[in-house]
């Protein structure tokens, strides 16, 4: 598997399993099947409701926990410099585990330099490996970086064929922060899985749809988090490091961007507003 070195020295998996909408009942089975195909890196949130499954899976896989890289993510309902520390912890127990490799901000919502410093501090005591942030905009990654001491080695973002997400790269690279995409199927909207573009390039490599958006994304240097329940699929996802797009079908894929997400505006103030009155029910 392919790394990136984050901004602390610490190496992650350039593609991993991400297990965001998979209802809790279906977690383990899937996590277990992930790891069986040979995932190494795990995405979860406290805001899935499924920790402690991903917990279960990562325990009954015999895995050594020093071979794994597994993030979870703060919520919003947790957010600020005392309740931030203690949701660590909860998912921390959650997981079963004695430390995590990434935690990260989930949204840009409430008390976000609280947050920070309780990371902050959770990263002194060795039970992060890094820190990092979900779903910043520009401005408020710069933001972030210009008030605090510690830069974040990774962003988050929603990033697809549709909302590519250059800009953001860029700027992300200048401040030393890992893009990560989420959502980079774009949830098969704007008939992803069928497009002309992006089934052409996929014939001419015999290869799918899907793996052509993730080496599209691997070579951009973006880490990504593809979910399956399927096993089939899941090692489909995995077998992306034999081909390469040439600079015509790299070109290509960005002519696609439409500059915007398909899903919401984390600008939007309904939006803002709805996401951060969202509380977890622990």
């Amino acid at each position: 598997m392919q790394t990136v070195t984050l901004n602390n020295g610490v190496e992650m998996p350039v593609l991993g399993f991400g297990v965001y909408q998979i209802p809790p009942e279906e977690t383990e089975r899937a996590v277990g099947d992930a790891l069986a195909a040979g995932y190494r890196s795990l995405d979860t949130a406290a805001a899935y409701g499924n920790e402690e499954a991903v917990g279960r899976a990562i325990k009954s896989s015999g895995i050594p926990r020093q071979d794994l890289f597994v993030t979870t993510k703060l919520w919003v309902s947790d957010a600020g410099e005392d309740r931030a520390g203690r949701a660590f912890h909860t998912s921390l127990h959650k997981l079963g585990l004695d430390h995590l490799d990434l935690y990260l901000i989930h949204q840009p919502y409430g008390d976000v330099y609280g947050s920070w410093r309780a990371m902050e501090a959770l990263h002194r005591q060795g039970l992060v490996r890094a820190i990092g942030v979900s779903n910043f905009h520009g401005d408020r990654l710069v933001d972030l970086i210009d008030h605090n001491e510690t830069v974040p080695t990774v962003n988050q973002v929603e990033t697809h064929p549709f909302h590519q997400r250059a800009a953001d790269q860029q700027l992300m690279g200048e401040l030393g922060v890992q893009i990560e995409s989420w959502g980079p199927f774009a949830e098969g909207r704007n008939g992803l899985f069928t497009h002309a573009v992006l089934g052409g390039i996929a014939a001419a490599h015999g290869k799918s749809v899907a793996q052509v958006v993730l080496r599209w994304l691997v070579q951009r240097g973006v880490v990504v988090i593809p979910k399956s329940v399927r096993p089939e699929r899941m090692a489909e996802n995995l077998d992306v490091f034999d081909f390469e797009l040439t600079a015509d079908e790299m070109a290509a894929v960005a002519t696609l961007d439409t500059g915007a997400s398909l899903f919401f505006d984390h600008r939007d103030p309904a939006m803002v507003s709805r996401l951060g009155k969202h509380v977890l029910n622990d």
